[in-house]
């Protein structure tokens, strides 16, 4: 079988990128195959609603199942593409099935990262990446008492959230010296531990995982430096690897990731990348090149590579935003704040109502917002003043809570 468009990835940024394509008029022939049995849905979710049992599987899915058949989008599932062939133009399944394509799109995603531990596989060990892995670890969770959350970035302390409010003992274990250190401040970092902590998860800093101890051939334990955490369940999360062997054997250029041009065009001719597993230069990250994993930029990335295909090519320019549900607290944050040099706190974090401003060489970079829609949402034309350079604005002025930010513009 040979399609005009074949999309590697049944994510947001694959669904997208068959969406926009439709949109735009591609009369083509278009298949998405994807790793995972189910059509496109959200991933968001999972580490959220859905590990709660507030959201439904049917209620994640991107579209309706009848969505694609009526587009004509072929949706070929339960595969995992193997090998690719730049220059027969092929891709070959581990199944041994071989596809053709004029045009290759790879939103491949990645693969949680694995715990380098012995003890690592043992049943009960967790990840949160697809609706399968939130399934199996639902089950077992319910003779569970205690859980080891191992990492304190946004997945790791979201499931925090929902597992503390279910009634268990949770433990976060992480080994930097706070949570967040990867993608926030020092503040919203010490006021997340303390939230965490005043609904009785026990945060651990600074910690060395040494093993995972097992009882009866499943987990009963986590073996730290400063001793043995009891837990019945181990959940995992210290962050995705691109799925990019495929495209770097078949010779793309990596590095985190698959490079891509503005276009989303890899080093390899009629091939794409987008979404978690394309590495970009991002104006937003004062030009320096980066790998993002939202679903801002799966969408924004799809968009852009379908519009090339279409002939009707436009650099991607869009600023990120990222947000995480925990507790009664909504954390939207938009811009990066990687490389700023200086923060103003904006509001009274006792309040439960705040945002943190970073700064780089005196421009509005980012802010994180909690419980702080407005300034979410003013603060975004602050980060794309300038081309992406962000706006330069009296530090005093941002830490006035009463001062609306959109009046910073003018």
């Amino acid at each position: 079988m040979t399609y005009d468009v074949l999309i590697v990835g049944g994510g947001q940024a694959g669904a997208q990128a068959a969406i926009s394509l439709r949109q735009g008029g591609f009369a083509g022939t278009i298949a998405i195959v994807g790793e995972e049995a189910d059509p496109p849905y959200e991933r968001p979710p999972l580490s959220k609603d859905y590990l709660a049992g507030a959201k439904t599987a049917d209620r994640l899915a991107l579209r309706p199942a009848s969505f694609w058949a009526e587009r004509d989008v072929t949706l070929r599932l339960g595969h995992v593409v193997a090998q690719v062939d730049a220059a027969a133009k092929t891709v070959t399944t581990t199944t041994g099935e071989a596809l053709g394509y004029g045009s290759l799109i790879w939103a491949a995603g990645g693969h949680p990262r694995p715990l380098p531990v012995p003890g690592a596989e043992l049943p009960g060990v967790h990840v949160i990446r697809s609706r399968a892995d939130v399934d199996r670890l639902t089950a077992d969770l319910a003779p569970a008492t205690d859980v080891a959350i191992v990492g304190g970035g946004y997945i790791g302390l979201e499931a925090a959230a929902v597992l503390s409010k279910a009634g268990k003992r949770v433990i976060v274990l992480e080994a930097q010296d706070r949570v967040l250190a990867r993608v926030a401040g020092e503040a919203v970092s010490r006021f997340y531990e303390a939230e965490h902590r005043a609904h009785g998860v026990d945060v651990r800093l600074n910690v060395r995982i040494d093993a995972i101890d097992g009882a009866d051939g499943r987990v009963a334990g986590v073996e730290t430096g400063d001793g043995t955490v009891p837990a019945q369940v181990v959940i995992v999360g210290i962050g995705l690897i691109p799925a990019v062997a495929a495209l770097a054997a078949a010779g793309a250029t990596t590095s985190n990731g698959v490079e891509v041009d503005d276009c989303c065009r890899t080093s390899l001719p009629d091939i794409f990348a987008i979404g978690d597993c394309a590495h970009h230069v991002n104006a937003f990250a004062d030009r320096a090149g980066i790998r993002l994993e939202s679903v801002q930029n799966a969408i924004d990335q799809a968009k852009v590579a379908a519009g090339a295909i279409l002939g009707q090519p436009r650099p991607y320019h869009a600023v990120p935003w990222f947000w995480s549900n925990q507790y009664d607290l909504k954390l939207q944050t938009v811009g990066l704040s990687a490389g700023h040099d200086a923060t103003v706190t904006r509001g009274d974090p006792a309040t439960r109502s705040w945002s943190l401003v970073y700064l780089r060489r005196g421009r509005v970079v980012a802010l994180d917002c909690i419980n702080a829609a407005r300034d979410f949402v003013q603060g975004k034309a602050l980060v794309e003043a300038d081309g992406g350079a962000g706006l330069a604005v009296d530090a005093a002025r941002l830490a006035d809570a009463n001062v609306p930010l959109k009046t910073m513009l003018a």
